[in-house]
């Protein structure tokens, strides 16, 4: 495993994109925080990598038409333990529509291990496209 905080970052994202799942969890700290920021049901800092991984990350999939999601890292910037990445994600919603999301993420790595995130998105677009009853 390697302890280099981009190449974390980087195997991470690529996991997240091929499915995964076992990578995706090992990837994250026992202790590690995401924090999504706004007023949506998924918005606040989900804690510990159970809740990250199987609540916050796997609370997704039921939104989402199996099989349609498609992940793109467009790049990372890195500097010391913490990286910054750039991705686009899209997938058909169960609502019928589209969820097409440019986001980025300030990630804190530890001992090869992502240790904390921070997530910025159009989280007007996440609303629409995912949250359709949702009232801010």
């Amino acid at each position: 495993m390697t302890t280099d905080p981009r190449a974390v970052v980087v195997r991470y994202v690529e996991a997240v994109r091929d499915g995964d799942a076992g990578v995706v969890y090992e990837s994250f700290a026992e202790d590690a925080t995401w924090h999504y920021p706004g007023d949506l049901p998924i918005s606040k800092v989900w804690r510990g990598r159970d809740a990250i991984v199987g609540e916050f990350l796997g609370g997704m999939g039921p939104l989402l038409v199996p099989g349609t999601m498609r992940i793109e890292l467009i790049g990372t910037i890195a500097e010391g333990d913490r990286v910054v990445a750039e991705w686009t994600s899209t997938a058909r919603t169960v609502y019928g529509g589209t969820y097409d999301n440019r986001c980025i993420g300030v990630y804190t790595v530890r001992d090869g291990r992502i240790a904390s995130v921070v997530e910025y998105a159009d989280t007007r677009h996440v609303a629409a496209a995912l949250f359709p009853g949702h009232r801010s």
